[in-house]
């Protein structure tokens, strides 16, 4: 358990504090301790009866059932692996900037949740890190099934691809890939790239709760400073094991 632990604790905190809610909040589910029914968004209870928390819950919240335990796990590893990549590597030194992108990201995919009466949010926010993570770090190589290799850049597309191949469906994955792209434009792409205005940028109030480390300056003045090996296994264990990323992240 002291092993566990220990592992635990070396997740960076913002990546642990939602990694553990993503642990939490489906077993209480699966426990029975609440209704999970009142973890889901279902939009009309959100708008008729005022329940505020379900953005919440349902972006943390996965149905774990014998059909559907592998891919609760699978979303768990993406959301440990790029998260954590994502803070210590772009983000590093920058937490109000990560929060930031979390929080922009999560606002957009909980208003396309409403309009398209969807029930869950957890694979589409982890969808739109995962897509930050490959804009980050697209000249990287990563390995999936089958041995076949190609940059990080095209990451999400093939997981899209893949899963409606295997399982007919790609919403999630697709609601996901465009938010994650909206952050990338609007923050970096279109007003340093292209020169345009730059339309997001982080609230000083939360440089408050999450000051910058070592020396890092408030906002982006350019994109942060990219951390990627030159070669990355896409799946489980990166480095050691190549399990892949097929597996369709949409099932409810």
């Amino acid at each position: 358990m002291s092993d566990i632990g220990d592992w635990f604790r070396s997740i960076p905190l913002i990546t642990r504090s939602w990694f553990a809610g993503s642990v939490i909040v489906p077993f209480i589910g699966k426990l029975g301790i609440i209704n999970p029914m009142n973890l889901v968004l279902a939009p009309q209870m959100f708008f008729s009866r005022f329940h505020l928390w379900r953005p919440l819950t349902s972006t943390l919240y996965f149905p774990i059932y014998p059909n559907t335990g592998f891919l609760y796990l699978v979303n768990l590893y993406f959301l440990y692996h790029y998260s954590t990549r994502l803070e210590t590597g772009a983000f590093d030194g920058r937490p109000a900037d990560y929060v930031f992108m979390l929080t922009f990201n999560w606002l957009c995919i909980v208003i396309i949740g409403l309009l398209m009466d969807m029930q869950l949010l957890m694979i589409p926010l982890i969808m739109s890190v995962l897509y930050v993570w490959a804009q980050f770090n697209k000249d990287t190589i990563v390995s999936f099934w089958f041995g076949t290799r190609f940059k990080a850049h095209y990451l999400p597309w093939v997981i899209l691809g893949f899963n409606f191949i295997i399982g007919g469906s790609f919403l999630n994955e697709l609601i996901g890939n465009l938010v994650g792209h909206l952050y990338f434009f609007l923050m970096f792409k279109y007003p340093i790239d292209l020169g345009g205005r730059a339309f997001l940028s982080t609230p000083e109030i939360l440089y408050r709760f999450f000051p910058n480390r070592r020396g890092g300056v408030s906002g982006f003045g350019a994109p942060p400073t990219r951390r990627a090996a030159p070669q990355e296994q896409a799946g489980f264990g990166a480095g050691r094991h190549n399990w892949g990323e097929g597996w369709r992240l949409g099932g409810e």
